[in-house]
């Protein structure tokens, strides 16, 4: 643990490619509520204010190393080359052998995870180190464990191993606790146990969700921290697993600003960026998209049906049926219906079309 009470060290996998998304985007800088998987992963990581925060990338000039420079300046680049090995394990591999050992707790995520939560990771590590165990598995109830690697445990109930789905017998497969594939490490016996990986029989790649093994047949524990939401913990693979997530994301955001005071008439007709701001007393009507760092003060109604991005909405200001990008709405003014603005008076209606 460093002074300020964070892990030594939060890896962040950001190096594969995200072919199932079919998109020319690199799947970790694709926007989930205004902002690149990737910038909520790191957000979440951030807040447990690790001595390090590193992210693993494939190329040091390509797009997603130029976002974390400009996104995420605090974190440090690591770049797993496409040559020879590949994987998770082999990701991890290219941070100790790039940075050296890293003494202490050690905690590993992907970039593919928006809907992680920093207090689920501040739990994961309060766990890790509360057990002293060599390595603390993130762990969820899955409605649908299929796919998952699946948490077998003994009598006692402490973590025996995780078992690969190809690898479960019937009875096992029964299981729904499942692994996340994100662990909270001992970062002297990973730097170790991360270079005896095998490289997997069909794919030849070395994969992270061996280390627990390697490290239960050398004689340590492993340990199991569980989130109790199962959507915080599931990778975005594909275009219906993205829509998911966004939906589930906003939701979160309406849900918090409802508690803070923001009327929303319709949730499931309203969406807002994660940079948006909402004063208590303020409204939203069905339809309404906000966008960008667009700010609702005190008073203020939006909608029905408006779309705004970057848009300041004074106190007691009335848009509908608009679209504003850019815009600066003075206390009082009235904009709509049918309005385009970049810019509105104090008190002054504009319903023009275009401006």
């Amino acid at each position: 643990m460093s002074d300020s009470g964070g892990p030594a060290a939060v890896i962040v996998l950001a190096a594969g490619e995200g072919s199932r998304m079919r998109t020319r985007t690199p799947k970790m800088l694709i926007e989930v509520c205004g902002r690149a998987m990737l910038g909520h992963v790191t957000a979440a990581a951030t807040e447990l204010a690790p001595r390090r925060l590193i992210v693993v990338v494939s190329d040091e000039g390509g797009r997603v190393a130029s976002y974390a420079r400009a996104h995420v300046p605090h974190a440090s680049l690591v770049i797993q080359e496409r040559a020879g090995s590949w994987g998770t394990g082999h990701a991890v591999r290219t941070v100790v052998e790039s940075v050296g050992i890293i003494h202490g707790t050690v905690v590993v995520i992907y970039s593919d995870t928006p809907l992680l939560r920093g207090a689920t990771l501040t739990r994961l590590v309060a766990e890790h180190e509360r057990s002293g165990v060599a390595v603390t598995a993130l762990t969820a109830i899955a409605p649908d464990p299929t796919g998952y690697g699946r948490i077998i445990r003994d009598d006692d109930g402490d973590v025996a191993a995780i078992v690969e789905e190809a690898d479960a017998s019937p009875v096992q497969r029964e299981i729904t606790e499942v692994s996340s594939g994100m662990f909270a490490f001992d970062g002297d016996l990973l730097a170790d146990a991360v270079k005896r990986v095998p490289p997997a029989r069909a794919t030849g790649e070395e994969y992270l969700t061996e280390v627990p093994a390697i490290l239960r047949a050398d004689g340590h524990r492993i340990g199991a921290a569980r989130c109790e939401d199962f959507d915080e913990v599931q990778g975005v693979n594909t275009q219906e697993q993205l829509a998911r997530a966004r939906r589930m994301m906003n939701q979160r955001l309406l849900a918090g600003w409802m508690t803070a005071g923001t009327m929303i008439m319709d949730p499931a007709n309203t969406w807002v960026d994660v940079g948006v701001t909402l004063e208590p007393g303020s409204r939203l009507m069905p339809g309404t998209v906000l966008e960008g760092s667009t700010a609702v003060a005190a008073g203020a109604t939006v909608g029905p049906n408006c779309q705004l991005r970057d848009t300041s909405v004074g106190a007691g200001a009335t848009v509908v049926h608009s679209v504003c990008d850019g815009a600066v709405i003075e206390a009082g003014s009235t904009v709509g219906p049918f309005a385009h603005l970049t810019r509105v008076g104090a008190r002054q209606q504009d319903e023009e079309a275009d401006q």
